[in-house]
């Protein structure tokens, strides 16, 4: 299943029964687990790790040097987990320090043109919709970030956050939240990714009085996080909205 013009190098680890399509070229410093399937003109180079089952499109580069000009050398790494894809156009590009890492984790859908900078890490069931992450970026577990919106460095978007499109993400988007604008701004829950996700119906009531303590009383971050731990029911959903918003450094899109 690997086409004949496609260059692999000697040195890489290809898993079993993958699909390498046209005028692919694989590093020598790429493993690539079981099943995975390649289309046309994919470049796969680095010290890059892949799990089972990813598909990738034409015109992808991933693992790539980073693009960061602080990059001095070193060895650097992509490590990527199961049953992701890549769209056309994607761009992921390694860490920038020597052992540093860009890491995403299982199930995501990265689409056309997205670009993920160095040392971003993305967790599980995410969505990037031709999205742009500048460096250092964190996309914790099922968030979505809408089409054609950028990422500033070291902001965060948190656990089944959504970021609407076209949005430009100068701070961190709470968990369970929708921002959206330019800059972003936190609007409201994303009552329907919580409905999707099981989450209750009094879980989103209490998230969404969090939210307005939170964006809407003109209470200090302090404030308001004292008012959301006593005021409100406790679930495993405001637990990590607390800790997310008490361990921002850059402040939320407020």
């Amino acid at each position: 299943m690997i086409h004949p013009t496609a260059i692999i190098d000697p040195k890489a680890s290809v898993g079993a029964d993958c699909t390498i399509g046209p005028y692919c070229v694989i590093g020598p410093d790429v493993v690539l687990g079981d099943r995975c399937r390649l289309h046309a003109h994919v470049v796969i180079d680095g010290h890059t790790v892949l799990g089972a089952e990813n598909e990738i499109f034409p015109f992808a580069s991933i693992g790539l040097k980073t693009e960061d000009l602080k990059w001095r050398g070193g060895t650097t790494w992509t490590r990527i987990g199961d049953r992701n894809t890549f769209r056309e156009f994607v761009t992921v590009n390694s860490g920038t320090g020597d052992g540093e890492a860009t890491v995403i984790g299982s199930g995501n859908h990265i689409t056309s043109a997205s670009h993920i900078g160095h040392n971003s890490v993305i967790g599980n069931g995410c969505v990037l919709a031709s999205a742009g992450l500048a460096g250092h970026v964190l996309i914790e577990d099922q968030a979505i970030v809408g089409g054609k919106s950028v990422v500033h460095q070291f902001c965060r978007v948190g656990r089944m956050a959504m970021v609407g499109g076209l949005a430009r993400v100068v701070q961190d988007v709470p968990p369970y939240m929708i921002a959206e604008g330019h800059p972003a701004v936190t609007r409201t829950i994303n009552k329907i990714g919580l409905e999707r996700r099981g989450v209750s119906a009094e879980t989103q009531n209490a998230l969404r009085r969090a939210y307005k303590l939170l964006f809407r009383e003109g209470l200090s971050l302090t404030d308001a996080t004292a008012r959301i731990e006593s005021d409100l029911p406790a679930s495993e959903e405001l637990k990590h909205l607390l800790t997310f918003v008490r361990a921002s450094e850059r402040g939320l899109c407020r």
